[in-house]
């Protein structure tokens, strides 16, 4: 496959970015700070627990419209930078200090928000209570604690997001066909089809190997980039890159 303006992100795959100011430390700046850059870096965090907060509610025993209200109401007051306060990296993961700061909101908000009109007039995140409902709908009904739930669901979203991350990617370089025929290979469980698919874009299955290889090194750095966000230095990384294949073996 030959070089061009279009295909140069993942010609550069491989290339170490400079580990810039994370948006965990954003979050400690958000805890003193009404800026917009802060409350920027609050919601798009937002977009990444939303749903496994929400999770863990249901696996409480929660209805599905309290849920909702629950995820929304905790979600708006951390945007408004009542709970970010007392953030403190040294003490671990961002996602385990937002879960213990959701389970204190449970205990001391629950009939508070409950009794509130839908959203309590705070700034909401853009939650949708059937999608949400729809996708707990397919959580397993085994023994699957609230807390490992909530892990889980962190990977998912994780990959999630950097995977829609590659597909506006590609799309943007004009590569969106290449991106939907080759997305089952990206996983690394498909070993077949290389033939096929290549035939389908004009590419030999040499050509389609080594575009699936760049494709995934660019999901890898996507995805590490997603994760880069939520610690505090790069050796942070890897470790939770480890709990993400962990909580997806759950």
């Amino acid at each position: 496959m030959g070089r061009s303006p279009q295909n140069s992100r993942l010609d550069n795959v491989g290339e170490p970015a400079r580990f810039e100011t994370t948006r965990w430390s954003c979050v400690i700046a958000a805890g003193e700070s009404t800026g917009v850059e802060s409350k920027r870096a609050l919601a798009t965090l937002c977009r990444v627990y939303w749903y496994p907060i929400y999770a863990y509610a249901r696996h409480r025993g929660i209805g599905r419209d309290e849920a909702a209200d629950l995820t929304q109401g905790f979600f708006a007051r951390v945007i408004e930078q009542d709970i970010v306060r007392g953030a403190d990296p040294a003490r671990g993961k961002f996602r385990s200090y937002l879960l213990g700061a959701f389970k204190h909101y449970l205990s001391h908000e629950w009939a508070r928000a409950c009794a509130q009109k839908r959203g309590g007039g705070r700034r909401l995140i853009p939650l949708d209570p059937h999608d949400a409902e729809a996708r707990y709908g397919l959580e397993p009904a085994h023994d699957v604690t609230a807390e490992k739930l909530f892990e889980r669901q962190w990977a998912v979203r994780l990959l999630e997001l950097a995977m829609g991350d590659l597909a506006r990617q590609c799309e943007r370089d004009g590569k969106q066909r290449h991106f939907e025929l080759l997305k089952p290979f990206l996983s690394g469980g498909t070993s077949s089809g290389y033939r096929e698919a290549g035939a389908a874009l004009g590419l030999s299955e040499g050509a389609a190997r080594v575009m699936v290889h760049r494709l995934r090194a660019e999901y890898r750095r996507l995805l590490r980039e997603h994760i880069r966000r939520t610690v505090e230095t790069p050796e942070q990384i890897d470790e939770e890159i480890h709990c993400l294949f962990i909580a997806m073996g759950a």
